[in-house]
Order: C-alpha cells, then sequence, then structure tokens
C-alpha cells in the first residue's frame, strides 16, 4: 500500500513528466510549423491540450503528440483549440460607448485614420468598429487592419457572416453600446446567417499575423487587442506590448482588456490612462 508520502510524490513526478511532454509538444509544433505557444499561460495550454486528447480518444499528451506529426488535420485541430476564439459583436458596450465619447473626437481632427485590431479572431469586433465609426462620420476616412493568428478565423471574418440566432444579444449590446441606428440595417439575413452590408468591408484588410513572431507592418493611430494578452506569460506580453508601442503614432491609442494591465512591464510609463476601466492608453512618448 502507497503511503500518503509516496503518494505526494508520485503526483509531483506526474506533475513534472506531463510539464514535459507539453514542453515538447509546443517545441515541436514551433519547429514544424512556426506557430509558437511555448510562452503562453501555461495553465491555458495545459487544458487545450487535455481537450485534444480526449477529442482524439487518446489517452496520453505522448500520443497526441505522435499524432499531430503524422497527421495534419490534427495538428490544425490542436492550432485551433491553442486559438482562442471568443467574441461577439459590441463585447463590453461600456467599452465602445467609452470610445465614442473619447477617443472620437481626438479622431475627428485627423486626415486619415489607421486602426489596427490585433488578434480579431472571426472579425465581430472589427465590425462593430466599423459600425461605430460609420455613425460618427469617419468610416470613408479610417483604415481599420484586423490580423490573427488563427488563418481560419481570417478567412471566416472576411465572409462577414455570424449566426442568426446571435443577433438578439447582438443588438442588446449595440444599443447599449450608444447605437444611433436601427442595427438590422447593417445587415441582411439569408436563411439561419446574417451577413453583414458590403459597404462596412470596403475598407477593411484582413490578414494572418503572429503577435509572437511577426513584426510591425504599419504606423497606427489605435491600436485594439482585447483579451488575448491574458493568455501570454509576462515576457511575451512585454514582447506584444514593444511590437505595439513601435507600430502607435504618436498620442496613438492602446486599448487591452479589462482584465489586462501594462502596470508591471517596461511601458507603464510611456502611456498615459484615458479611461481607467476600459483601458484605453495614450502614448506619451
Amino acid at each position: 500500500m502507497r503511503t500518503i508520502n509516496q503518494t505526494e510524490s508520485d503526483d509531483k513526478v506526474i506533475s513534472k513528466l506531463e510539464k514535459m511532454e507539453i514542453e515538447f509538444l509546443l517545441e515541436g509544433i514551433y519547429r514544424a510549423c512556426g506557430y509558437d505557444f511555448r510562452e503562453y499561460t501555461f495553465p491555458s495550454i495545459r487544458r487545450r491540450v487535455w481537450h485534444r486528447v480526449q477529442a482524439e480518444r487518446l489517452t496520453t499528451i505522448s500520443g497526441l503528440q505522435e499524432k499531430v506529426f503524422h497527421d495534419p488535420a490534427c495538428m490544425r485541430r490542436l492550432i485551433m483549440d491553442f486559438s482562442i476564439q471568443v467574441t461577439e459583436m459590441f463585447r463590453d458596450p461600456e467599452f465602445f460607448k467609452s470610445f465614442r465619447t473619447k477617443v472620437v473626437p481626438c479622431l475627428r481632427e485627423l486626415s486619415f485614420v489607421r486602426i489596427w485590431h490585433a488578434g480579431c479572431s472571426t472579425g465581430e469586433e472589427v465590425y462593430s468598429m466599423a459600425i461605430l465609426l460609420r455613425e460618427e462620420g469617419l468610416y470613408d476616412k479610417t483604415r481599420l487592419y484586423a490580423t490573427d493568428l488563427n488563418e481560419e478565423a481570417i478567412v471566416k471574418a472576411k465572409k462577414g457572416i455570424v449566426s442568426l440566432e446571435k443577433m438578439k444579444d447582438y443588438t442588446c449590446n449595440y444599443l447599449r453600446a450608444g447605437g444611433k441606428q436601427s442595427f438590422s440595417q447593417y445587415y441582411s439575413v439569408v436563411g439561419e446567417e446574417v451577413i453583414f452590408d458590403k459597404s462596412l468591408r470596403k475598407n477593411m484588410v484582413f490578414a494572418q499575423h503572429n503577435l509572437v513572431t511577426d513584426s510591425s507592418f504599419n504606423e497606427f493611430n489605435v491600436i485594439v487587442c482585447r483579451n488575448v494578452l491574458i493568455y501570454f506569460n509576462k515576457d511575451l506580453q512585454n514582447k506584444a506590448h514593444s511590437l505595439f508601442f513601435d507600430s502607435l503614432s504618436s498620442s496613438g491609442y492602446l486599448i487591452i482588456g479589462k482584465k489586462e494591465s501594462i502596470d508591471f512591464g517596461p511601458y507603464k510609463q510611456k502611456y498615459t490612462e484615458l479611461d481607467k476601466e476600459e483601458k484605453i492608453y495614450i502614448k506619451i512618448t
């Protein structure tokens, strides 16, 4: 019979072995595909690894490792698991209301506006921004760049299609965000799907971009990256913040998620806080 101390010791060994297996898996993915998840927060990655182990009807992480490197479809599924796709139209309506009242007046003074939605997922947030800018008379002088690590999400975002069953909640979000029109005027219904008006996409540029490995590709007046950095460890968050800082124009706006922060890193002194609650910052150096 195992003693309590023996059981605790075995659990520690299992934990170390599990962590090593996951590290080997992430290293292999990076070398094989160029996707770098090695500095994502371990608990988040661990949950998604075990989800894929179970979904593939396997029993071990080593078994998953063998399968992903011999089955390209399994590799794609695992990368999809790592690329968290949680989004909705006008998510966190108070943020969009704050953007209307505190950022839009300053954007009116610019001759042209570039906005980068980093980690745009399937595009709901960038379409929300396009609607807001149209209502504020700024859309025609704005270019919206929407990027994500997940290529399949980008393909879906380009189409501007969402499920009809979500529109009741999306309409409530739109109204709470200060929407000025009838939300239904921005889309048409086809069967069980909603297709957003093509005019909303005319100033959008969609592209695959990896915040971990890719560099800056333009200068932006606004960068929106909400609820992405929470999946990064501190070192990786600092890398992303370096990329954002280098990509922002003078007096540009950085917007992150409510559970995210710039306080821990070297960039805290390089921004002034415009809205503490909604995490909107202005670049000052």
